[in-house]
């Protein structure tokens, strides 16, 4: 078994868009109680994140992006981005600490304090696009992270596994060009944001490297795994990834609220050792995972349970 770390930050609990928001602060309160009373938080190495630096946000998005969030940042009250999506006082902090969770992340797998991360950071970032918010997301984490361990590590091979019940869209559009990076997402179809269509296969330099499975309402937990042992495990078998991220959303659940896919917290489990077992074929095991969606906080945070638990016995 590998070391298994936590990002966290209670900064992350300030990002607020208002009562009755689906993408609220007790998401994450869910998910760390139920680590805490089951006892898996004490089996796991606590990783502190840091602010992003705008050098590497810039990777992934516009200067002229980053700086319009700054400006428009509220002292108190909400800023709507998108009809999803808005800002309140703690959002912009909370944008940051959760790319630079990802970004510390990165710095102890490499470091070799722990073989894999769970990030359990917010506001998500898979929708976000270059130059827009959207979707509840903010800045793109994992593609921030992908980049980085690139460019700061010399890593050539990233791999991203999108298992969202909504598509990447900004993930996809961050590398849908380049053929460093692997992305891989099943989604729900049709349904938010009503891109990855199974023909959208990636552009140029690229093409190929962007797969996506639709999937149809009402498909769980044998439905997935095929999924993932026949397209992902060839294909990455193919690519031999150096480093490997999950944009882990867990609303593909059968409780979620906001879809109508038949994920269980089993499931969730099973996935997690398919994605594991290539990082160890290629990628010396290491895995960074960071949440995105999941909104049945039961199911949310059980499923995160079932994930970290599978992390743990990689």
């Amino acid at each position: 078994m590998g070391k298994t770390g936590l990002v966290y930050h209670p900064a992350y609990l300030e990002h607020d868009m208002g009562p009755g928001h689906p993408e609220s602060p007790n998401r994450l309160r869910a998910i760390m109680q139920r680590l805490d009373q089951s006892g898996t938080a004490a089996r796991l190495v606590r990783i502190d994140p840091r602010r992003a630096e705008d050098e590497w946000v810039t990777q992934i998005h516009a200067p002229s992006y980053v700086a319009t969030l700054t400006r428009e940042a509220p002292s108190s009250g909400r800023v709507s981005l998108d009809p999803d999506t808005s800002m309140s006082p703690g959002s912009l902090e909370a944008a940051y600490l959760a790319a630079g969770g990802a970004l510390a992340a990165v710095d102890a797998i490499m470091a070799h304090q722990v073989d894999h991360v769970f990030c359990a950071v917010r506001p998500p970032g898979h929708h976000a696009e270059a130059g827009r918010a959207m979707g509840f997301c903010f800045f793109n984490n994992v593609a921030i992270a992908a980049r980085y361990v690139q460019r700061k590590y010399g890593l050539r091979r990233v791999l991203i596994v999108d298992w969202d019940v909504h598509h990447g869209n900004g993930t996809q559009h961050s590398f849908e060009d380049d053929p460093s990076v692997l992305f891989f997402s099943t989604h729900q179809s049709p349904h938010y944001p009503g891109t990855g269509r199974g023909t959208e296969r990636g552009k140029g330099a690229g093409e190929g490297c962007t797969i996506n499975v639709p999937m149809e309402a009402g498909e769980g937990d044998e439905e997935y795994r095929t999924v993932f042992q026949k397209a992902l495990v060839p294909a990455a078998d193919e690519f031999k990834p150096e480093f490997v991220i999950i944009s882990a959303g867990f609303d593909a659940h059968k409780d979620d609220p906001l879809a109508s896919m038949g994920l269980t917290d089993a499931g969730y489990s099973e996935l997690t050792r398919i994605v594991a077992g290539i990082a160890k074929r290629h990628a010396k095991g290491q895995i960074l995972s960071s949440l995105e969606g999941g909104y049945n906080l039961t199911a949310l945070a059980a499923s995160v349970e079932a994930h970290v638990k599978a992390l743990v016995a990689c």
